[in-house]
């Protein structure tokens, strides 16, 4: 009787201890030898046994069935099935006669009752070391995932740290997909425009090293790892990571991306005040131009378009505008003591919202005690199946969510401050600089501080108008401003 040697190795975790093709065959045909059987043909197949359906198996299988009988020559029960299918083909075969005989170096066979016995038994204990391993594999994983480890590939900006089984920062790429981020979040970016922009910043994919597609950057912004949480299955977990970005800055990115707003274009203005001012008498934008006077002196002016409109508003040249928009300055400038007065105020306001901030903190804190005692709530009623997968994913996402939020807050105390009074102190640094400004000759840090001071820029009767904001209106009126703070 001839023999078929089949050899298998798969890629399945469980398999990774099995000896390599090569060495199966080494050895079975050594084997073959020593025991004098003859070869008729080789089936050599890389595929997991788990499951039915193995194309060079039912080759095999098919062969026997036309042409038996036949006998097999293989490493051991397991390499042939590892599902009650194929287990249950083979013992059929044997039981017909069309398998005349099985060899295996490694476990003994014979045709008998006792033999068909053993050999199930094999095949059970086979598939019993799958479905056991599956379970053990599968238990791994969501202990992986309640920890926070990534179980899959570091997307692009992290790297896999082999040593300890961790994720952490790329020192290469991180800092490239943060302005990536920050670039989008402008609105003034398209996808292709951040493309080009990360093939010329060097951002390349890890594993080829290749620049990534256009798909990617996409896929990119919408991420939630980056912001420290992951996703996993369809569900959001919270990641041991170290976020790249904050999830404000995430959110910003998305609400971009779903206006699907075409990217602001800056345009180059010759002129300081262009676009500006618009008419006081029709509304119309008021543009600028320069003439040259005979003399060879170059003037320039700012007028009103009056396009499609009679406009009687004259021209007002640059320097008329410049020594009017100074004397505003002048008027919403700081002294030294007034200066001196605010910067006091502004410390013991500081101070003071240092004490209720280390209070807040403390109530944020509490407050992520209870979102942990959620979640762990909320593990157990969907595991004793009290509601369904999509209601927990929802529920989940939300509590994770606002976590992240909370951890952002707690970070944001200690190192940001309070928005409110470092705008407070920024505005009254600017305002004492507004009285050196007034005298500077620079165009653009007056265009810059008058952005700042006010609205609704309009020039009517060659004077410019303009709506102050606080506090600038109040500091324009400083003895009233010192007794509304005093």
């Amino acid at each position: 009787m001839k023999y078929l040697i089949y050899a298998r190795k798969s890629t399945d975790e469980d398999d990774r201890q099995i000896l390599s093709i090569e060495a199966q065959l080494t050895e079975l045909k050594e084997f073959a030898s020593k025991e004098g059987l003859e070869i008729a043909d080789e089936f050599i197949e890389a595929k997991t046994a788990k499951v039915p359906g193995r194309p060079i198996f039912n080759q095999m299988i098919a062969r026997i069935e036309a042409d038996g009988p036949f006998g097999i020559l293989s490493w051991h029960p397991d390499r042939l099935a590892r599902n009650s299918v194929d287990g249950g083909k083979i013992i059929y075969l044997v039981d017909t006669g069309k398998i005349g005989g099985l060899k295996f170096p490694t476990f003994w066979f014979d045709a008998t009752p006792q033999g068909k016995f053993m050999l199930n038994i094999a095949f059970g204990q086979s598939k019993y070391y799958i479905d056991n391993l599956s379970e053990n594999v599968k238990r791994g994983l969501r202990q992986k995932l309640r920890k926070g480890d990534y179980p899959a590939f570091a997307p692009i900006g992290y790297l896999n740290e082999l040593r300890h089984h961790t994720i952490i920062k790329d020192p290469q790429r991180a800092e490239i997909v943060r302005k990536i981020f920050q670039l989008y979040s402008s609105g003034k970016y398209t996808f292709e425009d951040l493309h080009e922009l990360s093939f010329a910043m060097g951002l390349a994919g890890q594993r080829k090293g290749k620049a990534i597609t256009l798909s990617k950057i996409q896929t990119l912004l919408k991420n939630p790892f980056y912001y420290g949480l992951f996703r996993f299955k369809g569900e959001l977990y919270q990641g041991n990571h170290e976020p790249i970005i904050s999830k404000q800055l995430f959110e910003k990115v998305q609400r971009v991306m779903q206006e699907r707003g075409k990217p602001q274009k800056k345009s180059l203005k010759s002129y300081t005040f262009k676009g500006v001012f618009k008419c006081g008498e029709c509304g119309r934008q008021i543009t600028a131009e320069t003439k040259i006077k005979p003399s060879g002196k170059t003037y320039t002016y700012y007028r009103c378009t009056k396009k499609n409109r009679v406009c009687a508003q004259k021209y007002i040249s640059e320097q008329n505008l410049t020594q009017q928009l100074n004397k505003l300055f002048q008027k919403v400038a700081l002294s030294v003591e007034l200066k001196n007065y605010f910067l006091n105020r502004w410390e013991k306001d500081f101070k003071d919202f240092s004490t209720n901030a280390n209070a807040s903190a403390q109530n944020l804190k509490a407050e992520l005690k209870i979102i942990e005692a959620k979640l762990n709530r909320l593990l157990d009623i969907y595991v004793d199946q009290a509601i369904n997968r999509e209601e927990y994913a929802a529920k989940k996402q939300k509590l994770l969510n606002r976590r992240v939020e909370i951890n952002e807050e707690v970070e944001n105390f200690g190192r940001k401050g309070n928005v409110r009074l470092g705008l407070f102190k920024e505005w009254i640094l600017q305002a004492f600089q507004a009285n050196s400004i007034a005298e500077s000759e620079n165009l653009e840090e007056k265009r810059s501080l008058l952005k700042k001071i006010g609205s609704d820029f309009r020039i009517t009767g060659q004077k410019p108008l303009i709506s102050l904001q606080n506090p600038w209106s109040l500091s324009a009126k400083k003895a009233e401003f010192i007794s509304m703070s005093g």
